[in-house]
């Protein structure tokens, strides 16, 4: 399906743009060999490639899983203006 000048317009109102009639016959034509290069990707036989998650043959190095800070949590609590049983109060906003 090739697209029209009245596809981009509709498209540009629905997204509330304002474009020339020379920005809208542009935009058909890049839009127009966007989507032939996407039915030219569709059309590789993909049935036997496995997927990958990375283009290259590399490997992250990764960091321990461990603690790197210590539990400081009543140090916290001690500034809160208010608190119960681990809890930070709050005032209620919605009545």
């Amino acid at each position: 399906m090739a697209l029209e000048q009245t596809h981009v317009r509709r498209a540009a109102q629905l997204a509330r743009l304002d474009l020339s009639d020379a920005q809208a016959l542009s935009f058909v034509d890049d839009l127009n060999r966007i989507l032939e290069m996407v039915d030219q990707l569709q059309s590789v036989e993909t049935d036997d490639v496995a997927p990958l998650m990375h283009p290259l043959d590399a490997t992250q190095r990764l960091r321990a899983d461990g603690v790197t800070e210590g539990n400081e949590r009543e140090r916290f609590q001690r500034l809160a203006p208010a608190t119960e049983d681990g809890l930070y109060l709050v005032p209620r906003v919605v009545e």
